[in-house]
């Protein structure tokens, strides 16, 4: 929006000045979930088709599933899934970006809507628009499935299982979300001398886990 009202040679309104466009996201995150769907292959050859979602306000991941053939009750079975993890979990999402990929059926959208969520379909070739889920695509790639040799159905499920647990949001800021507070960052020499952190290996060394011991 930002870039179009530049393009066009609009300045922003009066009352406006005093939000930014990072306040203006922050204050719509709560109602904003999104959606894709990520491909690869089997070292047999089989595509495979995963399923995800993630939570604006939080960065939640959510591995919905995956399948090597994406029909329309499967899809609809992982959405049904969604909206009672999300119930269960207490988010209460309005809107769920999403691509125009012709496996997302259209009662999909009936099933959102009966639990309060509105399906937006992402603009024609905007994949900024899903800009979020977008980066968490590159990063699954770039961190797991391009670095991992992935035998069938089952050991992707495993990898992804790993890979979901691995990138907890923001395991070294405690948790601090974009909405949540950073915590004071460590400046005392003595403290930082004695910091005493431990690695946990996942999937055979291919993901790191990072903690502070107690």
């Amino acid at each position: 929006m930002w870039e179009i009202l530049k393009q066009a040679g609009l300045d922003p309104a009066p009352e406006r000045a005093s939000t930014t466009w990072a306040d203006f996201l922050r204050s719509q995150a709560d109602a904003m979930l999104a959606g894709d769907f990520i491909e690869t292959v089997t070292l047999s050859g089989q595509r495979q088709y995963i399923l995800a979602g993630i939570e604006h306000t939080t960065r939640r991941v959510r591995v919905l599933g995956t399948t090597a053939h994406p029909s329309a009750s499967w899809v609809i079975q992982a959405v049904r899934n969604l909206v009672m993890d999300l119930d269960d979990a207490g988010c209460r999402a309005r809107f769920l970006l999403r691509d125009r990929d012709g496996k997302f059926p259209a009662l999909m959208n009936e099933i959102l809507a009966e639990a309060g969520i509105k399906a937006v379909p992402t603009g024609i070739r905007m994949p900024r628009m899903n800009s979020i889920m977008e980066r968490w695509v590159r990063s699954c790639r770039h961190e797991l499935l391009d670095r991992c040799l992935i035998w069938n159905e089952h050991h992707l499920r495993h990898a992804l299982r790993e890979y979901e647990h691995s990138t907890d949001t923001h395991e070294a800021l405690n948790q601090a979300a974009p909405l949540r507070t950073v915590p004071d960052p460590i400046t005392d020499p003595e403290r930082i001398i004695d910091l005493n952190i431990r690695r946990r290996d996942r999937l055979g060394g291919v993901l790191h886990e990072h903690s502070q011991a107690a």
